[in-house]
């Protein structure tokens, strides 16, 4: 019957597809296992791996940047913008007449100049790629280490940098000072776990410590923070209540002289989101 025949014809494609599924995940584990593949950065991907990987990118980009709200991209934004672009990205993606770092050089993937990114993007994606980076490709996400109108500063340099020669660079980018930085948000108490399970990927806590929920290597570098929720001390001897770990995790070596835990930096407001994640943890 005919119906009999379709369904035999059905039945052969799945089993063709599962056994060709079954084959693809034999060959990959293969590979990985053999070490075959090379992770070297000096071995580049295949162009065509290369050209996927960047469309996605792009499209993941203007999809999540479609609803951001540009603020006016004034003169003294643009002014603010150059310095802090001096500080924080020239290492990576070089200026006019300035090239980047060595490291910056040798990533891979190669971090792309700026200095023609406002006409390859908006300036509402420029802000979500420089507030949220980019996964895998070693752009990291400044939302935790610049407040929001220093993010815009810096897109704003960016829309104006196609028009700079290297000796406009040059003259913006002079001044030996730093750049100011706006004021960081205040926090607030008790905090929020769900952005505190974010930034303390963004502090680099998961380079020496197992946390739970937190995608991360298996490191044992610094204790697990599995159930720290429920310990008693920190660092031995300190009560676990919110505002002592917080202090911890801002001044380590304030409580303990001889800790290896480095300070991070942590913003108040950070700390706060972190150690109201940390606290969950039970």
């Amino acid at each position: 019957m005919p119906s009999n025949r379709v369904r035999l014809i059905l039945k052969t494609a799945a089993a063709t597809l599962a056994c060709a599924a079954l084959a693809a995940a034999a060959g990959t584990a293969l590979v990985l296992k053999s070490g075959w593949y090379n992770v070297a950065s000096t071995d580049q991907h295949f162009q065509f791996v290369h050209t996927l990987l960047e469309q996605g990118m792009r499209d993941s980009v203007r999809f999540h940047a479609r609803g951001v709200a540009v603020p006016k991209l004034d003169a003294a934004r643009i002014a603010q913008g150059a310095l802090l672009y001096r500080d924080h990205c020239v290492q990576c993606h070089g200026a006019p007449g300035v090239a980047q770092q060595d490291f910056g050089k040798s990533m891979q993937p190669v971090p792309g100049p700026l200095v023609d990114a406002a006409r390859r993007w908006q300036a509402a994606e420029l802000y979500w790629i420089t507030k949220n980076g980019i996964k895998m490709s070693g752009m990291p996400a400044w939302e935790f280490h610049l407040a929001d109108d220093d993010i815009w500063s810096v897109v704003a340099f960016m829309v104006k940098l196609p028009e700079l020669a290297p000796p406009a660079y040059a003259a913006m980018t002079a001044s030996s000072a730093s750049a100011p930085v706006a004021s960081a948000a205040p926090a607030r108490w008790p905090g929020n776990p769900a952005r505190g399970r974010i930034a303390l990927t963004q502090y680099a806590c998961n380079a020496c410590h197992v946390v739970p929920g937190v995608t991360g290597p298996e490191t044992y570098v610094g204790r697990p923070l599995g159930g720290l929720g429920k310990r008693r001390f920190i660092a031995g001897h300190l009560p676990n209540t919110q505002e002592n770990l917080v202090r911890w995790i801002r001044d380590p070596h304030a409580i303990d002289p001889l800790t290896a835990m480095p300070v991070q930096d942590v913003s108040e407001a950070d700390a706060v989101d972190i150690s109201a994640y940390l606290l969950t943890l039970r």
